[in-house]
């Protein structure tokens, strides 16, 4: 199977590597590492996996590093300001120097922690992702946004640090459980619903394929995906405007997560929700037809994802929960909706009555 590069440019350009078997090479995963010091940072489902293997590849290629790895818990609920201190204690415990380098060996938990470590530590040190969950290979690895979650909601506390690397081994995705194979598909399907219609055709011929785990079904929406994610992060690195589309489906979807304590729906799951809900909020509000809605949702639910709102949810506490949301304004909630298929903007000043409407009725 080939390897495909996308290109992510920019003021701090870099390179998407996506292909298998990439974490054995060590060229590839030293090529980015300037100084002596490296972090391999990893939690406790991914680590027995790979973590020698990226560790014997990193040493072959340069006998001459000293090369430390930092294993946290999994999941979701450590992705906070203790698991942070963590990973930056590892990194004083290696000596690290301002040409280290962090690699961020998981999913998305691992990936955002991680990088907020790189970016903290002497005011910014080098990160390459090195993404095990398709989720994470087509969203959270790329554009280099690093986080970690409050109480109150998620990713509150971070910083854009952009990698200086990202290298996509899909063979991880063997080992990966089927339901975060379907997570990972729930971010594809968002691209194609914000910016390509076609895409959407493309997943749907291909749903089979994507679910028995296909590595060169699997590389080509990986590519296709992170080659959206790039044109728009490359034109709006920091937020400001366009970068917003990516969050379709999220200000929902981040509220279930945070009402649940991350405990019930995982993060692809509940942006699945999410985007049905945004597109019936888009419906209400006049901007689109219910027939899109209908058809995202059939798509997502080919894809076993849960369309749904789950049982128990109080809407209120889901409204509070938006309004902390980072689109959130001073002026009420902002949302990406969309106008159809591949056509979604920013709408800000979106009544909370509409918002309940939606959530009383999901």
């Amino acid at each position: 199977m080939s390897v495909r590069q996308v290109e992510v440019g920019g003021a701090e350009p870099y390179r998407i590597t996506i292909g298998a078997g990439l974490l054995r090479d060590g060229g590839l995963l030293a090529q980015p590492l300037r100084g002596r010091h490296a972090l391999v940072v990893s939690d406790a489902n991914v680590a027995p996996l790979h973590a020698s293997t990226v560790i014997d590849a990193l040493r072959s290629a340069r006998p001459d590093a000293r090369i430390a790895s930092h294993v946290m818990p999994a999941g979701e609920q450590e992705k906070t300001l203790s698991r942070f201190g963590d990973a930056v204690d590892a990194l004083a415990a290696l000596g690290a120097t301002r040409d280290a380098c962090v690699y961020a060996l998981g999913g998305g938990v691992v990936g955002d922690l991680a990088g907020f470590a790189a970016a903290c530590w002497m005011r910014g040190i080098d990160c390459v992702q090195l993404p095990t969950t398709l989720l994470a290979m087509v969203d959270s690895s790329v554009g280099g946004k690093t986080a970690v979650d409050l109480p109150q909601g998620k990713n509150l506390v971070g910083a854009f640090h952009p990698p200086i690397a990202v290298v996509a081994d899909t063979g991880t995705l063997r080992t990966l459980p089927a339901r975060e194979l379907r997570a990972g598909l729930a971010e594809v399907v968002k691209y194609g619903a914000i910016v390509d219609a076609s895409f959407l055709d493309w997943l749907a011929a291909h749903s089979d394929t994507l679910l028995g785990g296909d590595a060169d079904a699997l590389s080509e929406a990986i590519a296709r995906s992170c080659t959206h994610k790039a044109a728009i992060v490359e034109r709006d690195p920091f937020e400001h405007g366009e970068r917003a589309l990516l969050n379709f489906g999220h200000t929902f979807g981040h509220a279930i997560e945070t009402a649940q304590d991350y405990g019930t729906l995982n993060h692809g799951e509940a942006v699945a929700v999410g985007m049905v809900l945004a597109a019936r909020l888009s419906t209400a509000l006049g901007l689109a037809t219910d027939t899109d809605a209908m058809i995202l949702q059939a798509l997502l639910q080919r894809f076993g994802l849960p369309t749904a709102l789950p049982a128990g949810l109080d809407p209120d506490v889901l409204l509070a929960h938006m309004r902390l949301d980072k689109k959130a304004q001073a002026s009420g909630l902002r949302f990406v909706l969309w106008e159809g298929l591949g056509r979604a903007r920013v709408v800000p000043d979106v009544p909370e009555e509409a918002v309940l409407g939606i959530l009383r009725n999901a």
